[in-house]
């Protein structure tokens, strides 16, 4: 099976663990650092909203606290609970945190309904002119 194919089954499976109870928005995100690794995110609602935590940002979070900082790909699968029906793209706040810790025209963003449905970007598509550490 293809590393896609592999990274989008992943976020399917992170899928399932996603805390929505108010939106019912289910995304579920795999990161493959450049060892090989895969972090899994899911989104993590709260009742006061800004607390949340995209699926993105949990797998990059996980990443990083535990030491990894280099990364080649991200899948990424949401919608309304039930099955995913077409692809769903991260926020601005997931790419920025991409922007911080990939290089914009290397790292792959896979939007995915499932294995056999997705599209594949590079950052620099999703986030062009992206404020970077070297802008400081």
């Amino acid at each position: 099976m293809s590393e896609t194919r592999e990274l989008i089954r992943a976020a399917l499976e992170a899928r399932e663990m996603a805390y929505t109870p108010y939106s019912h928005f289910k995304v579920g995100a795999a990161l493959l650092a450049k060892d090989g690794t895969v972090w899994r995110g899911c989104n993590i609602e709260n009742a006061a909203y800004t607390p949340t935590n995209c699926a993105e940002r949990t797998a990059f979070f996980k990443a990083v606290s535990e030491g990894c900082r280099e990364f080649s790909a991200i899948a990424v699968v949401g919608g309304r609970e039930g099955p995913v029906t077409e692809e769903c793209a991260p926020c601005g706040v997931c790419r920025q945190v991409m922007a911080e810790f990939c290089d914009p025209d290397d790292f792959r963003v896979i939007l995915a309904a499932d294995e056999e449905h997705y599209s594949v970007y590079r950052l620099r598509e999703l986030l062009p002119q992206a404020f970077v550490p070297s802008r400081l």
